[in-house]
């Protein structure tokens, strides 16, 4: 199994405070035990008492080359359809070892932010209805937590091409 190095992990971690910084976006950040895995995280949201709603980056691969991530709630679905009417090809969730790979997070911290550029970024609009939103900025000891008023700020800011699902189909995603 290929495991991300601790080098890309603190990268990753640093380019979201870099965004953070150049955008002048306020969050909030905690150290806590590992999360991996929903158990884990559901304990630690409770024992320090976090609102804010838990976001879900599902990587992926694009028929015929290249990745995109799909920013989404935390239990909310793929609809591989309405994402491949968007792209033109089919997507398929890439194996730990092919995400790892490509971006460097560890299955269960897939960091939204600080992606290669070539990474097109799906947001699903749920999250806009959230007043806070929380994501793993690649160290899977860390949370970060800002308004979900900012995230349009902190996407305009990435060199990725982002891509809104639409509103009607949010149901569904």
């Amino acid at each position: 199994m290929v495991k991300a190095s601790t080098a890309s992990l603190e990268a990753i971690y640093q380019q979201n405070l870099t965004l953070f910084s150049q955008t002048g976006v306020d969050y909030q950040s905690w150290q806590h035990e590992p999360i991996l895995d929903f158990e884990t995280d559901a304990r630690i949201a409770k024992e320090l008492g976090w609102t804010a709603a838990p976001t879900k980056s599902l990587f992926m691969k694009i028929k015929g080359g290249g990745h995109c991530l799909l920013l989404t709630h935390r239990d909310s679905r793929l609809d591989s359809k309405l994402v491949k009417q968007l792209l033109g090809k089919r997507v398929s969730v890439c194996s730990n070892e092919e995400m790892i790979e490509a971006i460097g997070c560890k299955p269960g911290a897939v960091c939204p932010f600080a992606l290669p550029e070539e990474v097109k970024v799906l947001v699903d609009p749920i999250v806009f209805s959230y007043p806070e939103l929380m994501f793993t900025p690649g160290k899977p000891d860390f949370t970060f937590a800002f308004a979900s008023s900012s995230l349009m700020t902190l996407l305009e800011a990435m060199p990725n091409t982002v891509i809104m699902l639409p509103e009607k189909e949010a149901e569904q995603v």
